[in-house]
């Protein structure tokens, strides 16, 4: 008998997998190329990622070999949520598991879906600075020292701005506020996560210009929505991401209007698991989605998200499912425990752009 609740167990807990596989689209926008095992709560995966190799111009003469620059991101699955559970008898556990549509096991995939959705669409602050649409603040000018200390003209900073992409002119690349000191002075900081924090901006003179990007949500409708995808598409296509393997996750009310753009190629005839994902068609090489989950609303601003497959490393696991005799009862219960985690090394943020709009 022990036996026979274990092998049940077992066979629920992959049923619930395979229904959550049908309604999820974390594993479809996400990628898991990573090595390791989940095996318990807090494993370590490590995610291998390597710099471009240049070409070199050849004149005849020995050419000195570049060096492959191998960079090692470590994920830890560090999520972790149980099921426990009453079940009447083994008997009727059973038919939960060769009949899942419409009873417990249905609802506890969907459930799952929901959450894990969430998890990964969450992940929007780990987009490339420089890699966001919304409405930019450039008001008055900056001098920055050499520490990465940003000093405003007049008292304009918010604590809003931590976070967000910043780049002045004079600069190369886009920075990261690092924190807010006050309405005259903020810190920035490389948009390195995997490393030690630090600035190599250099000095910046005074009266210099700036933009912090997307500090507040810039409003899209009909007219407008098709060219800001496409400003996202740019980004991307600038940041030498793959045109393959591109999603677009947009809210249900930014999707009523999409569904108006004459641009969008809708999903006429597609498999019923896309469907069941909330596939809705594609849109300037974007196959795009529909989710509930996406983060943000309509007062903050959706983050509305353009990935690539190579952005984020996630993994998941049902590391524990048993039954047992419940104490001073004639039931039994059923637990369970799901672990995942998820990452974004930083050779990989800008595999992704994020549009922070509302309707």
């Amino acid at each position: 008998m022990a036996n026979y609740a274990t092998t049940l167990a077992q066979g629920f807990s992959q049923k619930v997998i395979s229904l959550f596989f049908e309604q999820s689209i974390a594993m479809d926008i996400s990628n898991q190329d990573y090595e390791g095992e989940v095996k318990d709560k807090l494993s370590k995966l490590n995610i291998l990622t390597f710099g471009a190799i240049p070409l070199q111009p050849y004149t005849g003469t020995a050419l000195s070999p570049s060096d492959p620059t191998e960079s090692v991101g470590v994920l830890t699955t560090d999520m972790q949520r149980a099921y426990y559970f009453k079940i009447q008898s083994l008997q009727r556990f059973h038919s939960w598991i060769k009949n899942p549509d419409g009873t417990l096991l249905a609802t506890l995939a969907k459930t799952l879906a929901q959450e894990l959705d969430a998890y990964v669409l969450g992940f929007g602050a780990d987009v490339a600075r420089g890699q966001a649409s919304g409405t930019d603040f450039t008001t008055g000018t900056v001098t920055i020292d050499i520490a990465g200390v940003v000093t405003h003209s007049g008292t304009s900073f918010t604590a809003a701005m931590a976070g967000k992409g910043f780049k002045a002119a004079g600069h190369t690349k886009w920075y990261r506020v690092k924190h807010y000191t006050s309405t005259s002075q903020i810190e920035i900081e490389n948009d390195e996560d995997d490393v030690a924090s630090h600035y190599d901006g250099g000095v910046i003179g005074a009266g210099a210009a700036y933009t912090i990007q997307a500090l507040t949500r810039l409003q899209v409708s009909k007219s407008t929505l098709y060219g800001f995808i496409l400003a996202l598409k740019e980004k991307l296509d600038l940041a030498q991401v793959p045109a393959t393997d591109r999603y677009l996750v947009v809210p249900p009310a930014m999707m009523t209007i999409l569904l108006q753009v004459p641009e969008l190629i809708p999903a006429v005839e597609t498999a019923y698991a896309m469907v069941l994902k909330g596939f809705m068609g594609e849109v300037a090489g974007f196959k795009v989605f529909m989710n509930t989950q996406v983060a943000g609303n309509n007062t903050d601003g959706f983050q509305v998200l353009a990935i690539h497959k190579s952005w984020l490393t996630f993994a998941m696991g049902w590391t524990e499912s048993g039954v047992e005799d419940l104490i001073g009862d004639f039931g039994k219960a059923y637990k369970g425990l799901n672990i995942w985690g998820a990452k974004v090394v930083d050779e990989r943020r800008k595999a992704a752009a994020m549009g922070l709009w509302y309707i």
